[in-house]
């Protein structure tokens, strides 16, 4: 399998600008702010603790940021990222993502998310039950297998040899586009796994899990993946 270290950044390179909605602002949601203005987009940030204390990060961020609660970051994103630890996702504004496009980082941590049944007997994914608490919105996986700090050290321009890839998986396949076109202008290659329920493939213990691989190597390690129960 291929692993890829290089630190190079993105180009500047810009997509159509697009309002991303961020539903957390943790170490992942402040990277992907961090992306997205980058990249020239607007970002409307929240968390559980109100705006008022994401004022060091908006200013940081600049004029194309500013923070909000999580029901106006579901309205006025064009693209939500729900980035909140799993055992919060039933608080996600349903009603404001009504088909919309929902990229979720979620990782099932026991420890921290209190024992789930359908993930323990894998009857089910983190992106499926996302899926199902906002049955009408287009629900893809993404960026739950990075560290944060790799997002804006590992992004580098397409064509780059060795460029880190990244998965996307999801049941709606123009959804799937449109985020591995927004992952593509962040720096990284893209790698489609299936639909929400491969989710799997790349959960934490996976060999794809936070290694750093190109496009071939982590084809290679989701392809190697096996379930909790036959490891």
């Amino acid at each position: 399998m291929r692993r890829v270290g290089n630190t190079r950044r993105a180009s500047a390179v810009r997509t159509n600008m697009t309002t991303i909605g961020l539903i957390g602002a943790g170490h992942i949601g402040s990277q992907l702010a961090r992306l997205a203005i980058a990249q020239g987009h607007e970002v409307v940030l929240s968390n559980s603790r109100g705006p008022e204390t994401l004022a060091e990060l908006i200013a940081e961020l600049g004029e194309n940021a500013r923070a909000a609660t999580a029901e106006e970051a579901a309205r006025d994103g064009e693209i939500v990222v729900v980035t909140i630890p799993l055992k919060n996702i039933d608080a996600v504004p349903v009603e404001p993502l009504a088909g919309k496009i929902v990229i979720d980082t979620n990782n099932y941590y026991p420890q921290r998310d209190g024992q789930i049944a359908a993930l323990d007997d894998e009857s089910s994914t983190t992106a499926e039950l996302l899926q199902a608490h906002l049955p009408t919105s287009r629900v893809v996986k993404a960026f739950n297998h990075i560290f944060a700090a790799d997002l804006t050290t590992d992004a580098t321009p397409a064509g780059t040899p060795g460029r880190r890839a990244l998965i996307v998986a999801g049941n709606d396949a123009e959804a799937k586009t449109t985020v591995a076109s927004l992952i593509d202008s962040f720096g990284f290659d893209v790698v489609d796994i299936g639909e929400l329920s491969e989710g799997w493939r790349i959960q934490r213990e996976t060999p794809g899990y936070t290694g750093a691989f190109d496009a071939v190597g982590l084809r290679e390690a989701v392809a190697a993946a096996k379930r909790y129960r036959d490891m």
